[in-house]
């Protein structure tokens, strides 16, 4: 007669010992992420600061890779979101604010610094609603293509728009006070907004464009190489221009959307 056999649950000890690779280098990117991001402040600290700008946009490539990476990987983990949350308020909140306050601001006075804790506190506040608006099941189908208000590592790229021109123009101009508490205050503000962004997380490219799109990124990657700064300020201006597209692409999906929905309640 066989004998019947035993399954034993594994206990929490144990699966923390079996740990796939491939749920730990999500993770990894996100720690290398936080690390650019501190190291940012350090070399602000140093006035080091096109070094400083510079492992702000490392952080935020970091940051775009280990979210995509997970996914590929099947490595996407609730300890990996909280993990990827928290680094992204280091970088891309506490980070630039501190850059900025320490290149520019810190003999402004006092409405400087509230400006500055204003605008670390508005990245904080907009990671939390991402959070919230992850755990909604019912979350309206456009919520997949767009964003609410601008995300966090956009957000410091446009914050420290006015370091970044003045990399080659001079600081007469973007290094006052004034225009650096304009940026902090204008993008503190579309953080929290509810202004649809383009999320590019979904985007499909077709095989007929296959070849332009390689071709488009070359030039981008050629540009980054040879004249970063310039390079940088295109880019995050084709980001401000492209919040006009969107906003009218938001538009035109909702009321898809509620078409849709009118057809199914017929």
């Amino acid at each position: 007669m066989a004998k019947a056999t035993r399954t034993t649950k594994a206990t929490p000890r144990q699966r923390l010992q079996n740990i796939s690779i491939n749920r730990m280098i999500p993770n990894i990117l996100t720690l290398l992420a936080l690390a650019s991001g501190l190291t940012a402040m350090r070399f602000a600290f140093q006035e080091r600061w096109e070094l400083s700008a510079f492992a702000i946009a490392v952080a935020a490539i970091f940051d775009t890779l280990d979210g995509r990476i997970a996914r590929l990987l099947k490595g996407a983990s609730k300890f990996g979101a909280e993990l990827d949350s928290l680094s992204d308020f280091v970088c891309f909140g506490v980070a630039p604010a501190m850059i900025l306050y320490l290149w520019a601001m810190q003999d402004a006075g006092r409405g400087a610094w509230v400006l500055v804790m204003l605008f670390a506190m508005c990245t904080g506040l907009r990671l939390a609603r991402f959070n919230v608006a992850l755990e909604d099941e019912n979350a309206p189908d456009w919520k997949r293509h767009f964003f609410s208000g601008v995300p966090a590592p956009a957000g410091a790229g446009l914050v420290l728009l006015p370091m970044v021109l003045s990399f080659q123009v001079g600081d007469d101009f973007f290094r006052s006070p004034w225009v650096v508490s304009g940026f902090l205050f204008c993008v503190g503000a579309l953080l929290v907004s509810s202004i649809p962004t383009y999320s590019f997380k979904k985007v499909v490219i077709p095989r007929h464009r296959f070849l332009v799109t390689m071709l488009s990124v070359a030039l981008i990657i050629a540009l980054i190489t040879s004249v970063p700064w310039l390079a940088l300020s295109v880019i995050l201006g084709l980001y401000m221009i492209s919040m006009v597209f969107s906003f009218r692409a938001h538009r035109r999906f909702k009321s898809g959307e509620k078409k849709d929905m009118e057809i199914d309640d017929v």
